[in-house]
Formats: structure tokens, C-alpha cells, sequence
């Protein structure tokens, strides 16, 4: 049944990628993942195959990489993708030997590519599951680690219909979890190869905080003001905080919306009662002038939070929120929307101090205001933040210590 179901899906990709831009990127790169193979593997080299479903499952991926490649340089590192949101912004860089897609999950697929790689070991990165190339590593005796696993009852492994699939799990040789409860879930169907070792991401944020840049256009549009930085927001974020900022000029504002087309970035700039400029286009002078500067550019936002006394991070009026601890980090408070339940670091921060949700522009507006009136609840707050990302830093020495190379 599995691969018939990896087979319609490879039809209907096939069939959207006529229409689609970003799955027919997906679509070419899984078709020549082999030829990039072909022509990069070095015979007789040592791979360690790292494998990431998309970009954040990267960045959770990233410090084990960088780690493994400084102390052990004798060996390879490949790096596979699954989407072109992930493939296309890292497809260079410069901490893997081999970047490339994930060949569709076919037994043939499987077969030809550990055939070309013949990696030492492998790490899934989270929620990568392959039924095929899983099994396929088990019975060549390659050690498969799963890390900054989580997992929850509701998931298909847990199900009494599913326990067959779920026999998929038994091909991994060890994994490292994020909580206590993925290690209750997987020991409830026999799975006891489990370490908790918490989350990687902690590790992460802290690099990009240490290797941060110097903004010299947002230095100069914060001065000595108190910001307010919203990060990858969405537009029913905005309709929560765009209102008090309207009449609250006691505030300077950076928006890095999460979206930059044209279309968005005019329409937030039509909502905003506030002298406002864009990055990309504004001088240091320029932007000290402004209330609210807009980054329409990408990868300056972990950059952008050292400016800030409160940040905002979006998504938690839709799928959900995105990466709370790159402001946390900053040892400010973060505020987001009510869709964080599944995210363990946002109900963790909220549970340390530094995390607040809210639901309306009025409970944005009284905790703003609370902020506003209270320096002391402000600053215990970024506290609290900071404290709460330092306390869970370690992940990736922990795994790599428990792993033998």
C-alpha cells in the first residue's frame, strides 16, 4: 500500500509541477538529485548523510553539521532536502560536501542512491520517516539516528490501525527526543533505543545570536527609542498590533512581515498612520527620521531583534507561530497569537515568564501598556526570556557525545 501511495503521489507532483513553480522545482531537483550524485561523490570518501525536510528542520540540523564537520574533517557531509523551501535557500552552503533533493521514497530510488553514497551513518532530521530508504539502511547495517524528534499521541506511529507503518520506527537506531513524552510514547510500542536530549534549536539561536550583524540602518532608526519588532508577521498579526501603534507614537516599530511581495508590503504601509520607510530603501538618516521601518528583505531578522524591548513573532492566527527563540534569545519578551499549543518552546516560554499570548488588539494593547508603565515587569521579562533559552542549550553535545564516529 505504501508504494502505491508513493506512486499517485509522484503522479499528482508530477501533474502540479505543470502548474506550479515551486513543485516543479521540486519536481527537477529529485529527477537530477541522481546526475548531482553521480558527478560529486567522491569514491572511497566517508559520507554522513544529513537529511532535512525543509528549512527549519535545517536550522535544527545545522549545529550537529557544523560541529561534526570541526572535529571530524576526514569526513563528508551530504545534504538532502525534501522542499524547495528548504533546497533552494541552503543549496550552497558551505557546511555540506554534497547538497541536493531526496529522490522520491521508491525501493529503487533507495536502492541507487545508498548504492552511490554508501554514507557511514545517517540523521533524520525530526519528523523524516522514509519507509523505504529506513528499511533499506537497516538491512545494509547503517546506523540511522533520529534527531530533535517529538512526538505526540495524534500522530499515525500511535494509532492501532497504523502499527504496521509504524514498524518504521524500529529501523532507527537510536533516537534523541525533545521531551519525556516521546520517550513514553515510543516505549509504549517497544521502542527503548530513546534519549532525551531536548531540542537543538536552543543551540542554534545561539550561534546566530553570536555570529549576528551590525545593522547600521536599523542602528540608526532605533537610537535610543524603545522598538518594537514584529517578525515574520502575517496580516491578522498586523490587525492585533498595527492599531496601538497607531495612536501609541511613544514606540518606534520594525515590521519584518513574513511575506514581501509588493502587494503586501503596500498594503501595511496603507494601514500605518506612522512616517514609515523601508529598508532597502532608506538611508541611516532616512530611517532615524522614521516611526516604523519595514524590512522587505530576507535573513536580516535574527539580526533585527537586538534592537527591540518586546518583540512579536506571527503565525499564531494560522498554521502556526514561527521561531520564537530567535527573539527570546535577545532576553526580550515575546508575544504571539493563540495557535502555539503544539509548540513546546512557546508554551515553555510562556511557562518561564517570557512568553505572552494574546488574542485581540485590546489584550495586545493592556499587556503593551503594562510594559509601557512597568519597567521593571519589562526588564524581569526579557530575563526570564534569556534565562529560558540558556537552560535548554546542549542538545547537540549530548548527541554527539552518545554517538560513535
Amino acid at each position: 500500500m505504501y508504494d502505491i501511495a508513493i506512486y499517485l503521489y509522484m503522479l499528482g507532483v508530477a501533474v502540479a509541477s505543470l502548474f506550479s513553480d515551486k513543485v516543479r522545482k521540486m519536481w527537477r531537483g529529485e529527477r537530477e538529485a541522481f546526475r548531482v550524485l553521480r558527478e560529486k561523490v567522491v569514491p572511497g570518501a566517508r559520507y554522513v548523510w544529513f537529511h532535512a525536510a525543509s528549512l527549519g528542520e535545517f536550522e535544527q540540523g545545522r549545529p550537529l553539521i557544523e560541529r561534526l564537520r570541526a572535529e571530524h574533517p576526514e569526513l563528508k557531509i551530504l545534504l538532502t532536502f525534501f522542499s524547495p523551501s528548504g533546497y533552494e535557500v541552503r543549496k550552497d552552503y558551505a557546511g555540506a560536501d554534497i547538497v541536493c533533493y531526496l529522490p522520491l521514497d521508491t525501493r529503487l530510488n533507495a536502492i541507487r542512491f545508498l548504492r552511490l553514497v554508501r554514507p557511514e551513518m545517517a540523521f533524520f532530521i525530526k519528523y523524516e520517516f522514509w519507509y523505504n530508504y529506513l528499511h533499506i539502511l537497516k538491512h545494509r547495517g547503517i546506523p540511522v539516528y533520529s534527531v530533535a524528534s517529538i512526538f505526540r499521541p495524534s500522530q499515525v506511529f500511535f494509532r492501532r490501525y497504523a502499527r504496521t507503518y509504524a514498524g518504521v520506527l524500529r529501523c532507527v537506531t537510536h533516537f534523541y527526543v525533545q521531551n519525556e513524552e516521546s520517550r513514553r510514547l515510543l516505549g509504549g510500542i517497544g521502542i527503548t533505543a530513546v534519549t532525551v536530549t531536548g531540542d537543538t534549536r536552543f543551540d542554534r539561536v545561539l550561534q546566530i545570536k553570536e555570529q549576528s550583524k551590525s545593522l547600521p540602518v536599523v542602528e540608526a532608526f532605533a537610537g535610543a527609542a524603545d522598538v518594537f519588532v514584529a517578525g515574520s508577521s502575517w496580516p491578522p498579526d498586523g490587525d492585533r498590533f498595527i492599531p496601538y501603534f497607531n495612536s501609541h507614537r511613544n514606540w518606534k516599530v520594525i515590521i519584518a512581515p513574513h511575506e514581501i511581495g509588493e502587494s503586501h508590503l503596500r498594503q501595511i504601509e496603507q494601514r500605518l498612520r506612522l512616517k514609515t520607510v523601508r529598508y532597502t530603501r532608506a538611508t541611516a538618516e532616512e530611517a532615524a527620521e522614521a516611526q516604523c521601518l519595514i524590512i522587505d528583505c530576507f535573513g536580516l531578522l535574527s539580526s533585527a531583534y537586538r534592537y527591540g524591548r518586546v518583540a512579536y513573532v506571527g503565525g499564531g492566527f494560522g498554521v502556526g507561530i514561527h521561531n520564537v527563540l530567535e527573539a527570546a534569545v535577545w532576553g526580550i519578551p515575546v508575544i504571539f497569537g493563540p495557535n502555539n499549543k503544539h509548540f513546546q518552546e512557546a508554551q515553555g516560554l510562556m511557562a518561564a515568564g517570557g512568553g505572552f499570548e494574546i488574542s485581540t488588539p485590546d489584550d495586545f494593547a493592556a499587556l503593551m501598556d503594562g510594559f509601557s508603565a512597568d519597567a521593571a515587569r519589562l526588564a524581569a521579562a526579557g530575563r526570564s526570556a534569556a534565562s529560558y533559552v540558556a537552560g535548554c542549550t546542549g542538545a547537540t553535545a549530548r548527541i554527539l557525545a552518545d554517538i560513535r564516529l
